[in-house]
């Protein structure tokens, strides 16, 4: 599990700023989603995976837990895969002119729908009644890439909560256009993975002072509990 560094002078920005250090820590469950972004065979199995991310096998148990209570407090669980399509070769050219053609190969083998690599890392609690959303770019919310946005629209979603791999990849991304998109957008600091503890604080600390809030599992996991259990009394 990465360890977990955001400098006191980072914080103190944001108090600075928003006036509190966790400007969304009183969120609703009931009008929130947990999206998990690309925790799939093709970044985690070995021998399949194309960009295989070690600690993305060690965030399973907190991204589980969140979405046991994430259900349990009436919010939604969207899982997001990547997916390769041989139309973007060309409308997204740039991405895979900036890779070795070799690359690129075990990229679009490993990302092909209905592939092994496309699917999702078999420890996950991904049950039947949650969201399963394609996506097509880095940044599941930038137009052209899915329908995650009138998907969560159409829910009454007014609040993201983000995790999976790679932190400073497709989940910062999507989490930043999730802001810009208008949602109340939380990274989670222990459900993320990159490939260094460097690059996953950075990406972190990057998001944390323009674009939202980050949180750790416990505190999230908590705030469902505590909410949940108000509607059970009420």
């Amino acid at each position: 599990m990465h360890k977990v560094v955001i400098p006191q002078a980072i914080v103190d920005r944001v108090i600075a700023r928003r006036g509190r250090e966790h400007v969304f820590a009183d969120f609703d469950p009931a009008s929130t989603a947990l999206v998990v972004v690309d925790m799939q065979n093709a970044f985690m199995m070995e021998g399949v995976a194309h960009s295989p991310c070690q600690d993305a096998l060690e965030i399973v148990p907190n991204i589980n837990r969140l979405a046991k209570a994430m259900r349990a407090a009436g919010g939604a669980v969207v899982w997001i895969q990547t997916a390769f399509l041989e139309d973007s070769l060309v409308d997204w050219s740039v991405m895979h002119d900036m890779s070795r053609p070799e690359r690129t190969k075990k990229r679009s083998e490993a990302l092909t729908p209905g592939s092994i690599g496309y699917a999702l890392w078999d420890k996950l609690d991904a049950q039947p009644d949650d969201l399963y959303v394609e996506k097509l770019r880095f940044s599941a919310f930038i137009q052209g890439s899915s329908d995650l946005e009138q998907i969560l629209r159409a829910r009454g979603i007014d609040t993201v909560i983000i995790t999976g791999t790679v932190t400073s990849v497709c989940c910062e991304s999507t989490a930043r256009d999730a802001m810009m998109r208008n949602f109340q957008t939380i990274m989670v600091t222990d459900g993320n993975a990159a490939a260094t503890d460097e690059e996953h604080n950075a990406a972190l600390i990057a998001f944390y002072l323009t674009f939202g809030d980050i949180m750790p599992t416990d505190m999230l996991v908590a705030r469902c509990e505590a909410m949940a259990t108000a509607d059970a009394i009420a």
